[in-house]
């Protein structure tokens, strides 16, 4: 059976838990002595063991380092616009799964939001940390607020979802710098909006002879870039 893994906050030789990843522990059946594994969401994780437990608390001891999923040689950044509902969740979670770094929310001419409380984005930043516990990547992506497009910048190679594009993604690919993946909203980004991005470098690519939800694409996308080996050695 597959050890549980658990987030803390940093890999020392004890590790106070609170309340919530007591509980959790708890519902997992784990008592005093189990093993489990520990990751920081910053690429490290290691062995570890229950040294106390109660409902209030629990201690864990640090055992053997170990080494995390794969990532890309450089930073992979979804940059998706904002979406009504609890698409942007699913998003978030398979972005996650096929392993980018962060992903940026963007305020785009057709969104179907403008903005996103500060409750909404916590619980996005949750669905990525589970994301990373279920697909056993000891990075967990941030999630960051709402930029416009105007705002919006990025390092190395930017790719923008745009139908009709003539430009295949794995043409242009360069794991020598990180890279970004941009997709709109329902109905897509406008015609201004992908000439401004192309005129600041980014190169604008199909994703196939249809037209995909606005929760589909960025899936279509990275999982292009995942299936031809990003991050493996």
């Amino acid at each position: 059976m597959t050890a549980p893994r658990i987030r803390v906050v940093a890999l020392t030789p004890r590790m106070d838990l609170g309340p919530r990843e007591a509980r959790h522990l708890h519902v997992l059946r784990l008592r005093v002595g189990d093993a489990l594994r520990v990751f920081d969401g910053q690429g490290a994780e290691a062995e570890a063991w229950i040294a106390e437990l109660d409902a209030a608390r629990a201690v864990l001891t640090l055992g053997e380092a170990l080494g995390g999923a794969a990532e890309t040689p450089f930073p992979l950044t979804l940059a998706a616009a904002l979406l009504k509902g609890d698409k942007l969740s699913d998003v978030v979670r398979a972005a996650t799964e096929l392993g980018v770094a962060r992903v940026q929310l963007l305020v785009t001419a057709r969104s179907d939001a403008r903005d996103i409380g500060a409750q909404k984005l916590l619980r996005l930043q949750r669905v990525a940390e589970e994301a990373s516990k279920q697909s056993r990547r000891a990075v967990v992506p941030e999630v960051r607020a709402p930029l416009s497009l105007a705002d919006f910048r990025w390092e190395g190679q930017l790719f923008v979802a745009q139908p009709g594009s003539a430009s295949r993604i794995m043409a242009l690919l360069d794991w020598g710098a990180p890279v970004t993946v941009l997709t709109g909203p329902e109905g897509g980004l406008t015609d201004a909006e992908v000439a401004e991005l192309t005129g600041r470098g980014a190169h604008a690519v199909t994703l196939g002879p249809r037209i995909l939800r606005a929760e589909t694409a960025p899936v279509a996308l990275l999982g292009a870039i995942a299936a031809a080996g990003g991050g493996e050695d």
